[in-house]
């Protein structure tokens, strides 16, 4: 069961169903979709309980963006409860401009018929996990970073919109740092903290065709000498995990098929 994170409260959010930038799909899964989910799942549950971690940065391939040269779409926080692992994250909701935060099994992380069934991690240091843990636990501590507004290319140095992966660091700054209360303090401490975001290039026509027909996608929030350049800057995963990597904050890529 997938379950929304809403003003601080677990909600049921069956019959709702939610995409990290992708529209509601109307074909029904199939058994070899399912089946390709849950072996990717129990693979992954394999690589984490030998990672003898509690906290791991988690991805999927969910969209095919090989031409952006970006390789993972989507990513959460996977935190073990007991002897359970789960996956707190941001989706949004069937394409449209709005979002919510669910928290779910990695089962389900994996059924939404991914481009490619393949994931990939890092794991944070000791101190990081140490630190994410009890805010991935606790639904109030991680509600107040949420903005309900969602943008694909949100930028990541503004709080008009948040997309997914925006919304996982923002988590991790506020959860390094006491002080950080709001999403404008998380992005400062990210920016403190060296975080560079992707830069994608997009054409006049890509950006005119993808406002006028996608209502997850805005570029309103960014820089007016960047977006009337075609240069989007937002938050990727391959960013994300290069940025773990550099700053010490976490170990390398692990890929698993």
């Amino acid at each position: 069961m997938r379950r929304s994170l809403a003003a601080g409260l677990l909600a049921s959010a069956l019959g709702m169903p939610a995409w990290a930038g992708r529209p509601c799909e109307t074909t029904p899964p199939t058994v070899a979709s399912i089946t390709l989910g849950l072996g990717l799942a129990e693979r992954t549950l394999q690589a984490l309980d030998a990672t003898g971690a509690t906290v791991v940065a988690l991805a999927r391939a969910g969209q095919d963006l090989g031409q952006y040269r970006i390789r993972y779409s989507h990513m959460g926080w996977a935190y073990k409860d007991g002897g359970t692992w789960r996956v707190l994250h941001k989706l949004n909701q069937c394409g449209t401009d709005r979002s919510a935060i669910y928290r779910e099994g990695l089962g389900d992380f994996f059924l939404d018929a991914p481009h490619e069934y393949v994931a990939a991690m890092v794991v944070p240091r000791p101190e990081v996990q140490a630190r994410l843990l009890p805010r991935l636990k606790g639904a109030v501590l991680t509600v107040p970073l949420h903005t309900r507004r969602y943008s694909m290319l949100a930028y990541p140095w503004a709080q008009r919109y948040q997309q997914s992966n925006l919304w996982t660091i923002e988590v991790l700054a506020a959860s390094m740092d006491a002080s950080v209360v709001d999403r404008g303090g998380a992005q400062r401490w990210l920016q403190q903290a060296g975080y560079q975001p992707a830069e994608i290039h997009l054409s006049a026509l890509k950006r005119l065709g993808g406002r006028m027909t996608r209502a997850n996608v805005s570029f309103d929030d960014h820089p007016p000498e960047l977006r009337f350049t075609g240069r989007i800057r937002t938050v990727t995963v391959d960013s994300v995990f290069a940025w773990l990597q550099r700053s010490a904050l976490g170990g390398e890529t692990l890929v698993i098929r």
